[in-house]
């Protein structure tokens, strides 16, 4: 399961563009929670947490427990929005929640192991590398390992052939390649050259 972490966060009355742009000066990030029954409720977090919170996280989309003028509440970081340019956060979009709620979210994933076909020559590929899931708030896993020491030359591990942790399911169809592993052009060529040799022979 993944950890939760805990940011302060401080509600907010200011609104509008400009005085968004001058929070962000003062080194605040514009937030709202929302969800559970609840109206919207403005906040605003200290951008140097924050930003310390995400560099220390597998992945955005992660559990937190913010304290909002000193009461606790469960919150699933549900968004973030980016500075195209600089990457700095600008927005962020907290999903009240409880144990029990819900969620969909991105998790990493990580190979774990060499695989057979590696070691025959072979290059591992691997096209995912995140995986959306849906599971109850309790059980979102920090990240996801799938082994791949039995992956051949040719073969690909699909999301049917993994076991996900116990409540947790993915979104994509069974059929979707999480990684595959591949012949080198340089194994191809030298697959492909006796049998050239053997059609170019002539015949006794």
């Amino acid at each position: 399961m993944a950890k939760k972490h805990v940011l302060t966060a401080e509600p907010r009355q200011r609104t509008g563009s400009g005085v968004l742009k001058q929070m962000r000066r003062e080194g605040w990030i514009p937030s709202v929670i929302y969800g559970r029954g609840s109206e919207n409720q403005n906040l605003k977090v200290d951008a140097k947490a924050f930003d310390e919170l995400l560099a220390h996280s597998t992945s955005e989309n992660i559990l937190i427990n913010l304290e909002i003028g000193g009461a606790k509440q469960l919150a699933f970081l549900k968004d973030v929005q980016h500075d195209a340019l600089s990457g700095k956060a600008l927005h962020a979009d907290f999903l009240a929640v409880d144990e029990k709620t819900e969620i969909t979210a991105h998790v990493p994933v990580h190979l774990v192991g060499e695989p057979i076909g590696v070691k025959a020559g072979g290059m591992l590929d691997q096209l995912m590398h995140s995986l959306e899931i849906r599971c109850a708030a309790s059980k979102l896993p920090e990240i996801l390992e799938f082994d791949v020491t039995k992956l051949d030359e040719g073969v690909a591990l699909h999301i049917g052939d993994v076991t996900l942790p116990e409540g947790v399911t993915a979104t994509h169809a069974d059929d979707v390649v999480i990684a595959q592993v591949f012949k080198t052009a340089a194994a191809v060529s030298e697959s492909a050259a006796p049998a050239a040799e053997t059609a170019g022979a002539p015949a006794a």
